[in-house]
């Protein structure tokens, strides 16, 4: 049987030129859950994020993993970042973005071990573009750089992983790799915090979901979170309000993370 260990925020806060981004969020995570960020657009969710792995600087607040300090345990925490973020057109292959992931384990001058390599070997293999290998990241379609950063996490083997919209522009068939691989990785004791886009019945999929307008609104399982009051507190409108003024497109700015 697996030892549940647990990810803590407590209290953190994050400001922007006087701005408030996030106040006093506090909630604990437990390994081997599934765990959905939601929230509308500059609502905090990569703010939170990046401030847990102090990416950006926080004004108050304390990360803790199995009792200690996570600042103290970043090696066990695995972030793939919106794809807004990254520069697609660095000339590297994908074989050398999965082996960044061993690099910070064993140094970056240091001779890469053959342990190391067949963790980048089986990393692709399990996102099924190990034949893509010598490839350009660049080249690749959107679905398939978001799988490069997915098996870079894995092979990291990290605790943590902490994913910031991973599904955005990814194609159906990654879509249903990604979701058997975070429930993999479930089941062997990981805990995953995905900051996500969707809607509707994948919410479901989720173990626990935290709801943020830069406080926490509510945090439990989908059934607990998913409610009229906390939707209009979150997202200043109703369903049926929005549903009622005929904007389709105002419907998703309001509804989508």
């Amino acid at each position: 049987m697996l030892e549940v260990q647990m990810l803590e925020v407590q209290n953190l806060s994050v400001s922007y030129r006087e701005v408030t981004a996030l106040s006093n969020i506090s909630f604990s995570l437990s390994s081997g859950s599934l765990v959905g960020l939601i929230g509308a657009n500059g609502a905090g969710k990569s703010t939170l994020l990046k401030a847990m792995l102090e990416l950006i600087p926080a004004q108050s607040g304390q990360i803790f993993y199995d009792g200690q300090p996570l600042k103290k345990q970043r090696h066990k925490v695995a972030y793939l970042p919106q794809r807004s973020q990254i520069d697609w057109d660095y000339p590297v292959t994908v074989w050398n973005v999965v082996m960044m992931a061993r690099t910070m384990h064993s140094g970056w001058f240091a001779r890469t071990s053959r342990q190391s390599k067949e963790i980048v070997r089986s990393a692709l293999e399990r996102v099924e573009l190990y034949d893509l290998r010598d490839r350009p990241i660049k080249n690749l379609s959107g679905g398939q750089q978001q799988r490069v950063f997915l098996a870079r996490a894995l092979a990291q083997q990290a605790d943590i992983l902490l994913l910031d919209e991973p599904m955005t522009a990814v194609d159906k068939k990654t879509e249903a790799l990604m979701w058997q691989i975070y429930n993999e990785l479930r089941q062997d004791g990981k805990t995953l915090l995905i900051s996500c886009h969707e809607w509707g019945d994948t919410l479901d999929r989720y173990d626990q979901l935290l709801l943020l307008n830069r406080h926490l609104v509510a945090s439990g399982t989908p059934r607990q979170v998913l409610t009229a009051a906390n939707i209009q507190s979150a997202y200043g409108a109703s369903l049926e309000q929005i549903e009622n003024r005929g904007d389709r497109d105002r419907a998703e700015e309001l509804l989508f993370c």
